[in-house]
């Protein structure tokens, strides 16, 4: 495999014309910030399997994955020709189509809380159509949330996703902080912020709202929170609050859906009300679903006397999309599922046993095919514990950096998933590389 190397003054011209380019018609040169790197961003040619190629012919190992949405990696084969076949025939029409309906009895027989599942584009949509089909379905204008998740764009889920020492005030009653400039001040009145992995804390903050919330939304291992599973009390004490205060439990799945077949609901045998859903569905493509409670998607059944909330998208449901996404998952079966997790569980292990040998202060977090790395002594239990400050995280992304030249791509804070066309082999020669990094930013 190429890697970078000090020979790079041909190498920075195409990447840095390009990024110039961009810089007069983007912000920041860019359309999604997690792309951009210092001095300019790299830019694909193409990639394959788990292979990245970039425009100056460097190949790296891709354990970012587009931010965890390729569980079969770059351009298989398989999707490839399900995905031209369609093109062929269209790619969006003002009719329904049988695929919609074939993917939509896969993904309601992959969960036994998924009763009804409706299909739309992104990760940050579910959560938004779920949001207010929980309001629909319950009258109730508010709802709660844990501080520090990340739930996509929608101002209400954001609500405390960027908080820091500076603004998140008490510990036993976290602040409810916007993240946009801008964000009408009766949307904060109308979200309850919550902290991760403290039951009873929760439970307290909940109970000031009683009657009024339509749902609590839960990230069962949120990536800012950490990356480390919910411990079970804790979603066993929301669920039990849920279900006695007639609010819902809106579950995001968006990343962990990967985590198990059924997804990471499955670790607490839990059955959320609803369920959002995006990244790995759409098999390479913008996808996201929610499913849930038959009754409950209800309100968006246009058939009925009475639509609580109208819902429609001129691409939900995508044929290309519903092409690939079926695909994908009809790959992604049990011996795939155990597959990436047990490459996930080596890579652990072995990086464990790097931060030993170095002598390093970090540590794993992570579930199912997802992992991250912290340079904290422990792993952290909620977002306070998880936040990085200045000094902490200018080395996490000298660590990324070192990672990056060394042939492999990252998601910035040090996370990494697999996919199921990687190898041992991939996997060993990343714990070599993250030993190689614990040196050089010690």
């Amino acid at each position: 495999m190429d890697t970078v190397n000090s020979e790079e003054d041909s190498v920075e011209d195409m990447s840095t014309a390009l990024y110039a380019r961009a810089l007069e018609v983007l912000p920041g040169g860019v359309s999604r910030n997690t792309v951009l790197r210092r001095p300019h961003p790299a830019y694909v040619d193409h990639a394959s399997g788990s292979r990245v190629v970039d425009v100056e012919g460097i190949e790296r190992i891709d354990f970012a994955n587009n931010m965890a949405s390729l569980i079969h990696g770059h351009a298989h084969p398989a999707i490839v020709d399900a995905v031209s076949e369609q093109l062929h025939k269209g790619t969006a029409f003002t009719m329904a189509t049988e695929i919609e309906i074939r993917y939509a009895e896969h993904m309601c027989a992959r969960s036994d809380s998924f009763e009804r599942i409706r299909f739309v584009n992104s990760g940050t949509e579910a959560v938004m159509a779920g949001v207010k089909a929980a309001r629909a379905f319950t009258g109730r204008p508010m709802i709660a949330k844990v501080e520090g998740a990340y739930h996509g764009l929608y101002d209400y889920a954001e609500v405390s996703q960027t908080s820091n020492p500076t603004n998140w005030g008490n510990p036993e009653e976290p602040a409810v902080n916007p993240v946009a400039h801008g964000t009408p001040p009766g949307v904060l009145d109308d979200v309850v912020v919550i902290p991760f992995n403290n039951p009873d804390r929760a439970i307290a903050i909940l109970d000031q709202h009683r009657g009024r919330l339509a749902c609590v939304l839960l990230d069962v291992m949120p990536h800012r929170v950490g990356l480390s599973p919910a411990e079970p009390a804790f979603v066993e004490a929301l669920r039990e609050w849920t279900t006695h205060d007639g609010s819902l439990l809106l579950l995001d799945e968006v990343i962990t859906f990967r985590s198990e077949y059924g997804g990471a609901q499955s670790w607490y045998d839990l059955a959320p009300d609803l369920t959002a859903m995006g990244k790995l569905i759409g098999g390479g493509f913008p996808a996201g679903a929610i499913a849930g409670r038959s009754d409950v998607m209800d309100v968006m059944n246009p058939l009925s006397a009475r639509v609580l909330f109208p819902h429609s998208g001129t691409f939900s449901a995508n044929p290309v999309t519903m092409t690939a996404g079926l695909t994908a998952m009809e790959m992604f079966d049990v011996e795939s599922v155990e597959h990436v997790n047990a490459l996930a569980d080596r890579a652990v292990a072995g990086i464990e046993d790097a931060i030993h040998a170095t002598g390093i202060t970090a540590c794993v977090t992570g579930g199912g095919s997802m992992f991250r790395v912290h340079l904290k002594e422990r792993p952290p239990r909620d977002y306070r514990e998880a936040f990085t400050p200045p000094e902490e995280a200018a080395r996490i992304t000298s660590l990324v950096d070192h990672l990056f030249n060394a042939g492999f791509m990252m998601i910035n804070t040090c996370s990494a998933t697999t996919s199921t066309v990687m190898t041992t082999e991939d996997i060993d020669a990343l714990v070599e590389a993250m030993a190689d990094g614990f040196i050089a930013i010690s």
